[in-house]
């Protein structure tokens, strides 16, 4: 999932450690007591958003659109703190080598009335991947047979959409086909992706049926009103399953992607929580305060660079990554407690230390400018003049600065150039257009396997905005995907990062650092109000004390 703050990482030692750290909460402040108490009588909570959002589940990219959509609709599974899959909307599943089957609650029903069934996620899952919509996370699910095929259809398409593997064989039963045995893919369901949509209400209303007055969901939480670019309000749905259980009964969400305005707001009361835009030259102070928390992350922050049509010199892109002193960034503007990013793959991922083993050697914490002027004398026709692409939220300009003064003493200058989000991401592509040198994104895990890191730069992924494409890589991507046993996969993962970051590696990209979430929580909701790993919130569990 796309990650638009602050850059972030992952304090984590090993997978063991990880589950302990979100099962405690992850907070500098956890044993303080703050927010112990009993509920309070008004259970509204005023939620600070740091962007647009996208309430589709098939075209929504970002964190801010899958914290919304994924308490607005019921997925078949959900992931508990130790982010293992544990049933929601499925009961239980059965897994037979490729063959998956969900038995799903009977009962449940959209917020219109109309019953919930298996129809519902066939007809969501095939629309997702389905050509028309183009969504960018269709590669989600390229490991359910056929679907490839029919995302990549330009003639009989309705045949190949009949021959995705996922069919509903009874109202409360999904049967999934999958290419190959795939030990992630019960967790996998869990992403926005695979999201139930309602069919009757898409058919009906087409591009708007987002809208607040058009809108039709299942999830513990439905849509009571919507302005663009200001605000959202999710009211409590009474008729959810398990909607005894929920303590809020709504929540006010406003947005507020200026870092400086979202602390002021939360800090004249405007708002209870952040949605992790904290301003860098704030955070020394902030770190402070009772109301100060950060979470650990399964995600890595980079710069990404143009390789088709700008950047083509692989040692002009070594250069520039050997320039960049990323312990300084961390010290004097992020502030976060990140650590230096030494590979794709994110700390604390199972595998990492095997996969990445020391890390690419153009990646050093502190810089090599030596070594950096070495290699950007070796580069053929460098691009001297570039143009840096960012997206407003603190701290992308300040980073882009610091970016632009480190590659000018290698003989680059460069022009930054931010934009609003949701025009950044449709900017960006994929295929990047021309304009583009170099830009900044983050990743964060959609799930606990490596595969969802390394599949980004596969050809055809609708997040891999670089313009490069390795045949050979995708063929191991497809070998990882059916190799169901962990050391023989990792291994294959190895070779995956040796060729984006190794010794020979095509870097693509600069890793920057891995990924933390520092947020601001009012002490009234701190106790409940949880961010997991992957950067996921359970408005279920949020209770408001007094």
């Amino acid at each position: 999932m796309l990650s638009r703050n602050r850059w972030q990482q992952a304090v984590l030692l090993s997978l063991v450690a990880v589950l302990f750290v979100v099962g405690c909460g992850g907070g500098d402040d956890e044993g303080s007591g703050g927010g112990a108490g009993t509920a309070a009588a008004e259970q509204t909570l005023k939620w600070g958003l740091g962007s647009e959002f996208n309430l589709d589940p098939g075209l929504a990219t970002d964190t801010t659109s899958a914290k919304l959509v994924l308490n607005l609709f019921d997925p078949l599974v959900k992931l508990a703190d130790d982010l293992e899959a544990v049933p929601s909307m499925a009961e239980s599943w059965d897994v037979t080598g490729a063959k998956v089957v969900y038995h799903l609650r009977s009962g449940s029903k959209w917020s219109n009335g109309d019953p919930v069934t298996a129809k519902d996620y066939e007809y969501a899952w095939k629309r997702a991947v389905s050509p028309e919509l183009a969504s960018d996370y269709s590669y989600q699910l390229y490991g359910i047979k056929g679907a490839v095929e029919y995302n990549e259809c330009e003639k009989n398409c309705a045949k190949l959409r009949d021959a995705v593997g996922v069919k509903a064989t009874d109202d409360q039963t999904l049967e999934v086909t999958l290419t190959s045995p795939q030990p992630w893919f019960i967790q996998q369901s869990a992403h926005s992706v695979f999201l139930p949509v309602h069919e009757a209400t898409i058919e009906k209303f087409g591009d708007r049926w987002t809208r607040a007055q058009s809108i039709v969901t299942n999830g513990p939480f439905k849509v009571e009103g919507a302005q663009p670019s200001a605000s959202i309000t999710l009211i409590k749905n009474s008729e959810w399953r398990d909607a005894a259980n929920v303590k809020l009964e709504r929540v006010e969400g406003k947005i507020i992607v200026d870092g400086t305005t979202a602390v002021q707001s939360f800090e004249a009361g405007e708002v209870d929580v952040l949605d992790e835009q904290l301003p860098a030259a704030e955070t020394p102070r902030l770190k402070d305060t009772p109301e100060y928390e950060l979470y650990p992350g399964l995600g890595t922050s980079y710069y990404g660079f143009n390789v088709k049509d700008n950047i083509t010199d692989v040692n002009q892109r070594r250069a520039m990554s050997l320039a960049v002193d990323r312990q300084s960034i961390i010290d004097n503007i992020t502030q976060a407690n990140e650590k230096p990013a030494n590979a794709f793959t994110p700390d604390g991922m199972p595998g990492e230390e095997d996969i990445v083993g020391e890390g690419s050697p153009f990646t050093p914490a502190a810089g090599d400018l030596d070594m950096a002027k070495e290699y950007m004398a070796k580069a053929k026709n460098p691009k001297t003049k570039i143009t840096i692409y960012s997206n407003e939220g603190a701290p992308n300009k300040e980073v882009a600065q610091a970016l632009q003064s480190m590659w000018k003493q290698i003989g680059i200058d460069s022009t930054i150039k931010i934009l609003e989000w949701q025009q950044f991401l449709e900017f960006l592509g994929p295929p990047p257009p021309k304009a583009v040198d170099i830009y900044r994104l983050g990743w964060v895990g959609d799930f606990v396997d490596d595969i969802n890191f390394l599949e980004l730069w596969t050809c055809d992924s609708g997040n891999n905005n670089t313009g490069f494409c390795d045949k050979e890589y995708d063929a191991l991507v497809a070998k990882a995907k059916g190799t169901p046993e962990t050391a023989a996969r990792y291994a294959i993962y190895k070779q995956l990062e040796a060729k984006l970051t190794g010794p020979d590696g095509a870097l693509p990209f600069i890793p920057l650092w891995y990924i933390t979430y520092p947020n601001l929580e009012r002490e009234t909701i701190k106790e409940t109000f949880k961010i997991n790993l992957l950067d996921q919130v359970d408005l279920t569990k949020v209770e408001v004390k007094g």
